[in-house]
């Protein structure tokens, strides 16, 4: 029941516009998928600001490896909110979308997941840091979750159903 009504959020814009018409989805913004995707944004954009803004990195490398890690994740999750945002993925069909984001939240949940164990290991009490740390397993928690829930709609029991229906299962 519960990935039914997350179906019937997800496949549908606000406002009633059809998902070919060009426009920006806004409606995708408040979808569930919508704001997992912003709340690991802000997640991440907070725990690369606290680990830039940090004076007196305890250990180099640990907190380089954690920066260059947020970051890339940042920009790669940016790219896949705005791609919705425009419905990119219905202009560029030659390209899997689901199995694109899926790759990146299950390789970006691991590396942020280490990364962050990694600073709350080596952050030396610095405030800054114990905070970047915490908010990059915030970052991780919303992945799995969002990694969770796609995959449980789409590859869940009601699929079948649901797809021979013709109801749309991933988000537009």
């Amino acid at each position: 029941a519960a990935a039914m009504s997350l179906t019937a959020i997800s496949s549908t814009p606000s406002g009633g516009r059809s998902s070919g018409d060009g426009g920006l989805n806004l409606g995708y913004s408040r979808t569930i998928p919508g704001l997992l995707k912003i709340g690991q944004l802000l997640s991440l954009l907070v725990a690369f600001l606290c680990v830039r803004l940090a004076r007196g990195w305890p250990n180099w490398y640990a907190f380089q490896f954690f920066e260059v890690v947020l970051l890339w994740f940042l920009v790669a999750f940016l790219i896949f909110f705005l791609m919705h945002l425009c419905r990119l993925q219905v202009k560029m069909p030659c390209i899997n979308w689901p199995l694109a984001e899926f790759f990146h939240y299950s390789v970006g949940s691991v590396l942020i997941f280490i990364a962050s164990i990694i600073a709350a290991v080596k952050c030396g009490a610095v405030s800054s840091l114990v905070v970047a740390s915490v908010f990059g397993l915030i970052a991780t928690f919303l992945m799995v979750v969002n990694l969770w829930t796609s995959y449980s709609v789409a590859c869940g029991p009601a699929a079948d159903v649901m797809t021979r229906q013709g109801v749309s299962l991933l988000p537009v």
